[in-house]
């Protein structure tokens, strides 16, 4: 077992584990219609059955025309077109235009034969009956989609390992997909362990504290695409958890189990982590602040965390730590981008040298874009937090951040 005192960096910890972990999970799928598959991780490549559009549309109100009919126009010297016909809505139009000929079209309308631009409305009005006067040119193609703009027949649409989100959902609609191959959701154990820990709706007595852990952890496991699964709240003793952890390790894909911070718990959560199966502990200590106790295991292929007691110390961990990991086994792209914010610091941050630091800020719009302004707290204190839009980055080769200088929020 890994010495606690040997710590290491946060990004390294997470790349060990990651890489130990296989992605089978993501292997295992199951169709479901597209409207149900907000959220979901797409676990196959979907090309276009056919081009979109599938035939030319007009992206405004107003006449169809020849381009080249509208050339000169000007509101002092209109262009005169004969007005033949309207395009009627949902159907194709069986007339085409000849030299000098307009016709009336809506927004998403088809393309007559013989045009290859379109006068907004606003641009044109009638002269009289049957002609139109145009009062600015237009350029061939303008106002026009053609055939396969948004997407070509055949083109890649939908990566496997993609995020599915209401414009994935739109797109398949429109080409007529109605169901689709997701990665199963992976099924994240959480175990709450500690003798002063009681259930969030208990008359809790002096010296006890309530169940935060088991619940904000689920939050963020749910909010990830998994499913969390919580196995309660165990007493402090070795034998009750080896248990529950194993019985968690064979229902699920992920267990956590949250500790005390005191040396007495670590050294539980690690023992049992290595009692559970091969090879075990692999980190014993991260290199930031806060959750430097959180150690990583692997146990017979599965990944097993133990997240310090600390509300915040766990949560912020297990952003870092258990999401990557979920995100992996549910087989999603990499090159996924985070959602973050840039900001300017309103105060003096201090840092020690060679650790990486995670802070609570709070977002503050201004005229000029948002300001961040830490929120403190001690890491027991689950209201730093919930008062907090992010959290910013200090890096180990950094002794701090100074007021006024641009940084990163990470949104959570």
């Amino acid at each position: 077992m890994a010495d606690f005192l040997t710590l290491i960096p946060p990004a390294q910890a997470r790349e060990l584990l990651l890489s130990r972990v296989q992605s089978a999970q993501s292997e295992k799928t199951e169709l479901v219609e597209i409207a149900d598959s907000i959220g979901r991780i797409c676990a196959e490549d979907l090309s276009a059955p056919h081009p979109l559009p599938q035939f030319p549309r007009s992206t405004v109100d107003g006449y169809a025309v020849k381009a080249k009919d509208s050339f000169g126009a000007s509101e002092s010297t209109p262009a005169y077109i004969n007005l033949i016909a309207e395009v009627p809505m949902g159907s194709r139009p069986h007339h085409s235009l000849g030299s000098g000929e307009a016709s009336g079209i809506h927004t998403g309308g088809m393309i007559p034969d013989g045009c290859d631009a379109v006068v907004m409305l606003e641009n044109a009005q009638l002269s009289r009956e049957n002609e139109i006067e145009v009062y600015r040119s237009v350029a061939p193609g303008e106002n026009i989609i053609s055939v396969g703009e948004d997407v070509f027949q055949g083109q890649l649409v939908l990566r496997r390992g993609k995020l599915i989100r209401p414009s994935e959902i739109g797109g398949l609609a429109a080409l007529g997909i109605t169901e689709l191959r997701v990665a199963r959701k992976i099924k994240v154990g959480i175990i709450s362990t500690g003798d002063e820990v009681v259930p969030i709706d208990a008359d809790i007595q002096l010296g006890q504290v309530r169940d935060v852990n088991s619940h904000t952890l689920a939050g963020l496991v749910n909010s990830s695409g998994a499913v969390s699964v919580l196995y309660g709240i165990i007493p402090d003793n070795f034998d009750d958890i080896l248990v529950t952890a194993r019985r968690a390790l064979t229902e699920c894909d992920v267990v956590l189990i949250t500790a005390g911070s005191s040396a007495s718990s670590r050294d539980k959560t690690a023992n049992v982590i290595n009692r559970l199966g091969e090879p075990g502990v692999l980190v014993h200590g991260i290199n930031t602040r806060p959750g430097k106790p959180t150690i990583l295991g692997l146990c017979e292929g599965k990944a097993v965390i133990g997240l310090p007691g600390n509300p915040v110390s766990a949560l912020v961990n297990g952003i870092l730590f258990v999401v990557p990991l979920i995100e992996k086994l549910s087989g999603k792209l990499s090159s996924t981008p985070r959602p973050s914010i840039r900001a300017t610091l309103t105060v003096n941050l201090s840092s020690q040298a060679g650790r990486e630091d995670w802070q609570p800020v709070k977002l503050i719009p201004e005229e000029m874009g948002w300001m961040a302004d830490p929120v403190f707290g001690k890491s027991n204190l689950i209201f730093s937090l919930s008062f907090s839009d992010g959290l910013i980055c200090i890096r180990p080769e950094e002794t701090g951040l100074s007021a006024g200088e641009i940084v990163d929020v990470f949104l959570f």
